[in-house]
């Protein structure tokens, strides 16, 4: 895992990479709050917002042809968040910085892990 947070580190350090993030993201990020699969403090919506303003990001903003991509993406299950991950980063054409193996497996879509 430390090999993943420094290629994270480095990637979201660099002034030379624009960091997207996927409303998509974010709402998984308050669901496995929810479920006890991840703490986060204060709590979650202010973590949210505090990493929000202290990450200079653009919202990859969601629409039809996202939704029609993430049905038809390849992928080793059938997690709706992650399909909408994916088809997002394919649709802007972004590089999707994720420890997911299973989509670090796939080819569907360039990973930085």
């Amino acid at each position: 895992m430390h090999v993943y947070r420094s290629n994270f580190s480095r990637a979201i350090a660099d002034p030379n990479n624009e960091l997207w993030l996927s409303p998509i993201s974010v709402w998984e990020a308050l669901v496995l709050a929810e479920k006890g699969r991840i703490s986060v403090q204060p709590d979650p919506v202010t973590w949210i917002n505090l990493a929000l303003q202290s990450l200079e990001t653009r919202e990859a903003q969601m629409n039809h042809a996202i939704a029609i991509l993430s049905r038809q993406v390849v992928l080793p299950h059938k997690d709706p968040a992650d399909r909408f991950i994916v088809a997002t980063a394919i649709y802007y054409g972004l590089i999707l910085a994720t420890v997911d193996t299973n989509i670090i497996a796939s080819s569907a879509v360039q990973t930085l892990s």
